[in-house]
């Protein structure tokens, strides 16, 4: 039986339960963020509070707590569950929308980490292109919320198709996201992605690849474009905190470059890796 972190304290996920008027049940009133633990370290666990903070700002979600409360509950349910290597979720929503004084809900959850097939990297991956549209004058544009359910439903339809991903445009036809990943072009060794303007989401993954990127004097261009740069592409790969950097060697029934994992994605991958490993060494 797993425990949870729920409002203030652990208890039993059996036991869990929340207002039947709970605003992120009833309307999508939710922020979420999905997290990776390794050697018992949550990786970047400040930049994904920060994210969660500042959209609940810009949103007037109202949170249970500060950052650091935040922190101490996702570590709490990390030791709780025993677990070094872990998954974990943090769904924070805006409480009951009954009664003069509703307090918001948090939920902290924590699983044993399961990876991607490694065939995934080492033979890269197929993702296709999503009829659905993306607005970025959506006001939940750009922000990591519980009404999801467009998300799940596009890759959902990918993965019938035997994709592992579906990437959105605009509905000016620009270039915008995966389901559940940020998106990065390669071309003439240099590596573009899609400006937040567009309003994606900033990935904490994709802030660690421009980092990376930068650190390595490896030329990055964050700016608009559309389906002919992607089709266009000598490698194309895509990133979230659980899949980290993944390689895309087709494009529905095209071809991107020579259809194996591209020298720029594999050094990304490796900088990003070794990264990864690095913070998870130390004790936070």
């Amino acid at each position: 039986m797993s425990k949870i972190f729920l409002n203030n304290q652990i208890v039993e996920s059996s036991e869990a339960s929340i207002s039947c008027s709970d605003g992120g049940f009833l309307y999508g009133a939710g922020l979420f963020e999905t997290m990776r633990a390794s050697n018992g370290v949550v990786f970047a666990l400040d930049d994904h509070l920060d994210r969660l903070f500042d959209s609940a700002a810009k949103l007037k979600i109202n949170l249970r707590g500060d950052k650091k409360f935040f922190a101490k509950a996702v570590y709490e349910t990390l030791n709780a569950n025993k677990l070094k290597d872990a998954r974990i979720r943090l769904t924070a929503t805006s409480g009951a929308v009954s009664g003069e004084n509703p307090e918001p809900t948090l939920l902290v959850t924590a699983v044993k980490f399961d990876p991607y097939p490694k065939e995934y990297y080492d033979k890269g991956i197929m993702v296709v292109l999503n009829s659905y549209r993306q607005n970025p004058a959506d006001i939940l544009a750009g922000h990591k919320t519980t009404s999801y359910f467009s998300r799940i439903s596009a890759l959902g339809m990918a993965h019938h198709k035997h994709a592992a991903e579906a990437l959105w445009f605009t509905i000016d036809g620009r270039l915008a996201e995966g389901c559940v990943s940020n998106v990065f072009v390669v071309k003439d060794s240099v590596l573009f992605t899609p400006s937040l303007e567009v309003g994606v989401l900033p990935g904490i993954a994709r802030k660690t690849v421009l980092n990376l990127a930068e650190k390595n004097l490896i030329k990055v261009c964050q700016e608009e474009f559309g389906i002919e740069e992607l089709l266009a592409a000598d490698e194309v790969f895509i990133t979230n905190v659980i899949m980290q950097v993944m390689p895309v060697i087709k494009i529905e029934a095209h071809d991107v470059g020579n259809a194996k994992p591209g020298t720029m994605t594999k050094k990304i991958a490796a900088l990003y890796t070794e990264f990864f490993n690095q913070y998870c060494s130390r004790k936070e």
